[in-house]
């Protein structure tokens, strides 16, 4: 057993009743309490376990674990929630102390010193370590995100894990302000600012790599809620044959990406890996022959042979002001983070037309949404056709934890919604589609506590074409668009799902989720 047990799990036995008793709460799944013994023939732990499971009002199930397994879970009792409570801990000792030495020395401290003594300490250390020791745990944990929200009497701190947010530790209501206050002291935002929301950003060496976290603060009627993006510039890059594309798209994007020119657009939701398709792409270039240069907001990875620069709207650097910078540095390979305005959209077309290759990202719920979009962000209709290569839409779903997945037949009510699902997938395509006798299901267990274990993505891949292009000058919808696309053989998004789901790769039930 070498996963982490959630601590809200942990919460439920005292690390004393753990070492006395030689049982460990595993997970609660289904209103039950999963419990792993040792001994599970011990009488007197047995009674303890009743005990306890009285008190908390939840049926429970015992499990025999090993010696070893039982050491791992232990050892999450030292994590987070320990270390923060020691840190807490710390900082009451320290208020005391200093409220102390005020009484010891014969002075009648006011009140309002003794707020200001308070607040001065709790800028110090304990406060600092509670911060470092939450960013240590939400990276380690491979948390995408940290959502830090006061909830009246207490603070709510919750990691981001492959696209499910997990409450991972409660902090009192009185270390909020001294959190908020720690985290904007990094990234120099207004300490005194609580009414408007706030940006920033800044970086810190953990496990021995430079992380970069972006932070945003919002007011809300508790207090400051503040989210911290991760971004750990020093993670492998996924090379473009793992990303999870179908053997035809991968063929498509494969050759379109070493076009001398054009404009690629990967458009998606935010936070559906994007950037992550975009860096793949550009590892099929020839970066000793080609000068590539990206312009983003974070910069998310650092990339060998790359000229990557950071946009800072604060001093005007924004993104169409770094794409005309960027066209005098002699390109032959532009990526633009994201294009956001009409401005940024015309240069970037401009730059395609001009002999350049432009990779961007959009936001549109998927590839027929492109056009229309260019359109409406002010690019002349008859430029498109000229410029835009291909269209790439992406959603992240989870995967199956192959431990612990479900075989479900395919029959009675699971083949019906098989062939609804089949029923519009163009004709060329269903006669190669292998269909298995069984699909799967997420099954949580004690590997896998939330049935599922990573993300891939999934694709739709729109490739420009005649009919395409004679479309696009009359103005068309969404509508007209898929149409059109459909009958060159486009397959969505909720359909390469699927294609996923028979492979068991992802759970069946995601197809019905896009």
């Amino acid at each position: 057993m070498d996963h982490q047990i959630p601590p809200e799990v942990l919460n439920y036995i005292s690390r004393n009743s753990v070492t006395y008793y030689q049982f460990v709460p595993l997970r609660f799944a289904d209103g039950v309490l999963e419990i792993g013994m040792l001994n599970p023939g011990n009488m007197e732990a047995r009674d303890a376990l009743q005990f306890i499971a009285s008190k908390l009002g939840f049926p429970y199930k015992i499990f025999k674990i090993s010696q070893a397994s039982f050491d791992n879970v232990l050892k999450s009792y030292e994590g987070l929630t320990s270390q923060v409570s020691k840190a807490l801990s710390d900082l009451d000792v320290e208020i005391e102390k200093a409220k102390d030495e005020g009484d010891s020395r014969g002075l009648v401290v006011p009140i309002t010193a003794q707020a200001e003594s308070a607040s001065k300490i709790i800028e110090e250390a304990p406060v600092t370590k509670i911060v470092a020791v939450i960013l240590q745990h939400a990276t380690s944990g491979s948390a995408s995100d940290i959502h830090i929200e006061p909830v009246g009497d207490r603070v709510k701190v919750r990691f981001r894990v492959d696209g499910a947010l997990y409450t991972s530790l409660f902090l009192p209501n009185a270390v909020h302000d001294a959190v908020v206050a720690r985290i904007k002291i990094l990234t120099n935002m207004k300490l005194d600012e609580r009414r408007k929301p706030q940006d920033g950003r800044f970086s810190a060496r953990i496990e021995n790599r430079k992380i970069d976290f972006r932070v945003s603060t919002l007011p809300t009627y508790w207090g400051e809620k503040v989210v911290i993006r991760i971004l750990d510039p020093e993670r492998t890059l996924i090379t473009l044959p793992s990303l999870g594309l179908s053997p035809g798209n991968l063929e498509i994007i494969s050759r379109e990406v070493k076009r001398p020119f054009g404009l690629i657009l990967v458009t998606g939701p935010t936070g559906s890996g994007k950037t992550t398709t975009l860096y793949s792409m550009l590892q099929e270039i020839d970066k000793e022959k080609n000068n590539v240069v990206s312009l983003e907001d974070p910069i998310e990875y650092n990339v060998p042979g790359m000229n990557q620069s950071q946009v800072q709207p604060e001093i005007n650097f924004t993104f169409a002001n770094g794409l005309r910078s960027i066209l005098r540095q002699d390109p032959d390979i532009i990526m633009v983070g994201e294009i956001r305005d009409s401005e940024t959209a015309k240069l970037a077309v401009q730059a395609s037309l001009t002999g350049h290759l432009v990779l961007a990202t959009l936001h549109t719920n998927n590839t027929a949404g492109v056009i229309p979009r260019l359109i409406d962000m002010g690019v002349d209709a008859y430029l498109i056709p000229a410029t835009l290569i291909l269209a790439i839409a992406q959603r992240l779903v989870p995967t199956l934890c192959q431990e612990s997945k479900e075989a479900l037949p395919i029959e009675g009510a699971v083949k019906a919604m098989v062939d609804q699902e089949l029923s519009g997938i163009p004709a060329n395509f269903r006669k190669e589609m292998k269909i298995p006798t069984s699909v799967y299901r997420a099954e949580r267990s004690a590997t896998c506590p939330g049935g599922t274990k990573g993300r891939i993505a999934v694709f739709e891949v729109l490739k420009m074409t005649k009919e395409l292009e004679k479309l696009i000058l009359t103005n068309p919808s969404e509508t007209e668009i898929t149409k059109i696309a459909r009958a060159n053989g486009l397959l969505t998004m909720r359909e390469d799902c699927l294609l996923k789901a028979f492979a068991g790769v992802v759970p069946f039930e995601e197809v019905s989720k896009l």
